[in-house]
């Protein structure tokens, strides 16, 4: 069920990456905070790309907010959180969300889909950052409207960084997935939970450090998770996810239930995990 959603998304990224070289003359341009992040030719591109001429409110504040260092300390490791502002009700809610580094390799770093079991549509994660960038959260509601909130970061050299661990010693513990969970919240509010991911996520681009050759990418592709059998929360990712990733989210629980992940690599390897959630009493 995999294979044909991620090579149409290896297309589509490689006919859009190619695009963005011919829009900027064939070098991604030096990004300044001072710049106008709607006059960035990247973005323009990209916004053609995944929105076409739908319109997209920039006045993002009562809907989401995204959270980013002004500049990181690792470029390989940096943290990233985004807040939806509205609730997940069946009536309304935040269905996707896009987290876009326009000059990133690949800007399109994750793609995250909600639903309104989730109770809350946030994420926190840690992604790769190339070179000084806008990074962007748009969020789509249910209704169809987007809305955008953007940060400028400045980070270099993320999706190049050597890998923290032996990409062997990583190989032994692959696809390995464990969930932790937060104290229990008070009852019918959203219980926060994490995804922990044991997964090299190696970008291609890195170069090994005793052979000095290029690490080849192998990386995560789709994570699912479900509540119950019932989908919860997916996110479509590309190379720009840290080693490891780990996702934390939230999921509106209806009692005791078991939450499922599915992961799907760039390899086509697929692993799953389940674990019990308990509500305290």
């Amino acid at each position: 069920m995999y294979l044909p959603k991620r090579l149409a998304h290896l297309l589509f990224l490689c006919t859009l990456f190619c695009g963005l070289l011919a829009a900027t003359g064939g070098a991604w341009a030096v990004a300044s905070p001072s710049d106008n992040p709607e006059d960035s030719a990247i973005w323009k591109k990209l916004r053609t790309s995944l929105f076409q001429t739908r319109p997209i409110s920039l006045a993002a504040d009562d809907v989401i907010a995204l959270e980013a260092p002004a500049r990181a300390e690792d470029a390989a490791v940096v943290p990233i959180a985004i807040r939806a502002r509205i609730l997940q009700t069946p009536a309304r809610y935040i269905s996707k969300v896009y987290l876009l580094v326009d000059h990133n390799p690949s800007p399109i770093a994750a793609i995250f889909e909600f639903t309104p079991q989730s109770g809350r549509a946030d994420i926190e994660t840690r992604i790769r950052v190339d070179d000084y960038s806008f990074m962007r959260a748009i969020a789509e509601t249910s209704d169809g409207q987007l809305f955008m909130t953007t940060r400028f970061i400045k980070s270099s050299g993320g999706c190049s960084a050597p890998p923290g661990k032996d990409p062997q010693a990583a190989l032994s513990t692959l696809g390995r997935m464990k969930f932790k969970f937060d104290e229990a919240a008070s009852p019918g509010q959203p219980v926060a939970a994490q995804l922990l991911i044991s997964h090299p996520n190696a970008s291609g681009l890195a170069m090994d450090q005793v052979s000095h050759l290029n690490v080849p990418a192998h990386y995560v592709r789709m994570v699912e998770v479900r509540l119950d059998g019932k989908p919860l929360m997916s996110a479509d990712i590309d190379i720009a996810i840290s080693e490891n990733p780990s996702f934390r989210f939230y999921f509106l629980p209806s009692g005791n239930g078991e939450l499922q992940a599915e992961l799907t690599d760039s390899k086509d390897m697929h692993f799953t995990a389940s674990e019990r959630y308990r509500r305290a009493q």
